[in-house]
């Protein structure tokens, strides 16, 4: 407890009387969320504590070798939703194309989506793109080195905002992601639901209150080490924490229920047809999906929605997301290609796998089918290529297509 010594009536005797101070954006009382933070001593330990296991078990990544605040940039964005395995052959290749914040803002949208092939979620790059034009144009170029200046670019919100402002410029700025609240849930038995959007602005309070000011940056990284490791949420190791000594949860043997979390709802299944077809030279039909939805500017083999598999349902195209009405039994999906395409396909009688693929709120079932044409036909009217599959290289193609063609790959 912080107190102050109030001069009262031009007497010479003081008294002291308990303020809280908020040290959050929100003006939070923490109180009334069940939340009582501790005192100053105890937080300058837990500080210290963190940070010399964290100076002792850092994991050395390409990111943290750099104070660049771009180079943090791209590793923040890359990192959500994605394993850090993953994302460092990518984060590499990706500073290797675009090594400036410049290079970014100008890049050709195909080199763009190439370069984030396979990652998902790909209004991340998008949004990268637009955040460097606004550095451009708005800070001359210059990456903005306050949080309000980070926050105000596109597609950055407060996590990735606080993480650029502490490891980049050493400002005490939380960077509060799920890792961060599962331990301070456990730190400090909170009972709310890490889940609920509407609740991140409790952790951030907690947290404005213990990131350590002279280290801010390493204080993050420490929390999100700790959240994805030791206290994962699978299989967690309290006994390693070396925070244990100050969780409730540890201490009370509750850390089996925190954090709270609400199950994730289902993805909600989708049920596509995916038309493989392969002309006299090799070369295979891929389209362009310029519709402003899911994997927009990302080439793909033709796909067609059914109603789970059944061909007497009303059929729809993904991506043109133009509805074929159908009678009944209307027309097949092997049909409905060869009218949208005008083709004429031998299709071939061959089994493939299920091929599935989990997007954040939805699952695709996909089923193969192949088929061979002798002609070629040229199409002007909207985004066909015929390709082989060395020039597939050259074209970016969304994670689902690229399942689809291993299957095929691994038939054919």
């Amino acid at each position: 407890m912080i107190r102050e010594s109030i001069l009262k009536q031009g007497q010479f005797s003081f008294f002291e009387y308990p303020i809280r101070i908020c040290y959050t954006r929100y003006m939070l009382d923490l109180e009334k969320y069940g939340v009582s933070m501790w005192e100053e001593d105890k937080i300058r330990s837990l500080r210290n504590k963190l940070l010399a296991w964290y100076d002792e078990n850092k994991r050395d990544l390409p990111w943290r070798r750099s104070k660049n605040p771009y180079h943090i940039w791209v590793s923040e964005i890359m990192l959500q939703q994605t394993r850090v395995d993953t994302v460092i052959p990518y984060y590499e290749r990706f500073l290797e194309w675009f090594p400036t914040v410049e290079s970014l803002a100008i890049a050709p949208e195909e080199r763009l989506l190439k370069a984030w092939e396979g990652l998902g979620y790909y209004s991340r790059v998008r949004n990268m793109q637009i955040a460097a034009q606004q550095i451009m144009n708005e800070f001359k170029g210059e990456f903005p080195s306050t949080y309000e200046g980070i926050s105000s670019l596109k597609g950055i919100g407060p996590y990735t905002a606080g993480a650029i402002s502490s490891i980049a410029f050493n400002l005490p700025q939380p960077a509060v992601d799920g890792n961060v609240m599962r331990v301070l849930a456990r730190l400090f038995e909170v009972n709310h639901d890490i889940g609920n959007p509407s609740n991140r602005k409790i952790f951030q309070a907690m947290m404005e209150i213990l990131i350590d000011p002279d280290r801010p940056g390493d204080f993050n990284q420490a929390l999100m080490d700790l959240g994805s490791d030791i206290e994962a949420p699978v299989n967690p190791r309290p006994e390693e924490s070396p925070v244990k000594d100050f969780s409730a949860a540890y201490q009370h043997g509750t850390m089996n229920r925190y954090p709270i979390k609400a199950p994730k709802k289902k993805p909600i299944p989708i049920y596509l047809k995916a038309l493989v077809v392969q002309n006299s030279q090799g070369q295979f039909l891929l389209e362009k999906n310029e519709s402003e939805k899911l994997l927009a500017g990302f080439w793909h083999f033709p796909l067609i929605e059914v109603d789970e598999f059944s061909k007497d349902e009303e059929e729809l195209n993904l991506f043109n997301q133009v509805a074929e009405t159908s009678l009944q039994l209307g027309p097949s999906p092997q049909e409905s290609f060869e009218q949208d395409y005008d083709l004429e396909v031998d299709w071939q009688d061959i089994f493939f796998e299920e091929v599935k693929h989990v997007f954040s709120h939805r699952k695709w079932h996909i089923r193969l089918i192949a088929g061979k044409v002798a002609d070629t036909k040229e199409y002007t009217d909207k985004e066909i290529v015929w390709l082989t599959p060395e020039e597939f290289d050259l074209y970016p193609l969304a994670k689902p297509q690229q399942k689809i063609w291993q299957e095929y790959a691994k038939r054919c």
